[in-house]
C-alpha cells in the first residue's frame, strides 16, 4: 500500500490524466444513458396515446353497433311496409266489402309505424319539397308551370332514415321549368 501512495505521490499527472479520462467516460455514460431515458419515455407516451385512440376506436365501434344494429332487419321491413300503404291506396275507402279488411290494415300500418318510430326510423316523404340529392333519388323529370324547378311533384316511394343516417333514399318525379313552346303557324304569319 505503501508503494501504492508513493506512486500517486510520484506521478500526480498521471493521476489527474487517469481521473479526466474516467470523468469523460462517466460524462458519455450519462448522456448516453439520457439518451435512452428520452427515447423510453418518447415511446411510452406514443404507446399510451395509441392505446387510448384504440379504445377511442372500439368504444366508437360499439356505438355504431348498437345505433345500427337494425338497419338490415329495417332494409328487409321496408316492402312490407311499401304493400300494406300500396293496398291501402289501391281500396276504396267507401267498398262496404272491404271496411273491415281496410280498417285492419290501416291499424296494422299505423301500429308499424310507431314501431318504427320508437326504433329511430323515419320516413321521408318530401311530396312539395325542394330536391335534396342527399335524400331524394330522381326517377324522372316533368314540366310544371304549378311549382318552382327542382321541386318534387311525386313520390313514388318514400325513402327512410336510421338514426340520422340514409337507409333508403325517397324515388321521386321532380319538376322543370316548362321549354318555352315553338310559335305555332297563326303566330309566325
Amino acid at each position: 500500500m505503501a508503494d501504492e501512495q508513493t506512486l500517486d505521490t510520484q506521478n500526480p499527472d498521471l493521476q489527474t490524466a487517469a481521473e479526466a479520462a474516467a470523468g469523460d467516460d462517466l460524462v458519455a455514460r450519462v448522456q448516453a444513458l439520457e439518451e435512452q431515458l428520452a427515447t423510453a419515455q418518447d415511446q411510452s407516451l406514443r404507446m399510451a396515446a395509441d392505446l387510448q385512440n384504440v379504445r377511442r376506436r372500439a368504444e366508437q365501434d360499439v356505438e355504431k353497433a348498437h345505433k345500427f344494429a337494425l338497419e338490415k332487419f329495417a332494409n328487409d321491413l321496408l316492402p312490407v311496409l311499401d304493400s300494406l300503404e300500396r293496398g291501402l291506396e289501391l281500396s276504396s275507402p267507401d267498398d262496404e266489402a272491404i271496411k273491415a279488411v281496410r280498417e285492419g290494415m290501416e291499424l296494422t300500418l299505423k301500429l308499424f309505424l310507431d314501431t318504427l318510430k320508437r326504433f329511430q326510423l323515419e320516413a321521408i316523404d318530401p311530396h312539395g319539397a325542394p330536391f335534396n340529392p342527399e335524400h331524394h333519388q330522381a326517377m324522372a323529370m316533368q314540366e310544371s308551370t304549378h311549382v318552382e324547378p327542382n321541386s318534387v311533384l311525386k313520390v313514388f316511394q318514400k325513402g327512410f332514415m336510421l338514426n340520422g343516417r340514409l337507409l333508403r333514399p325517397a324515388m321521386v318525379v321532380v319538376s322543370k321549368a316548362p321549354v318555352d313552346a315553338p310559335p305555332s303557324i297563326d303566330e309566325q304569319a
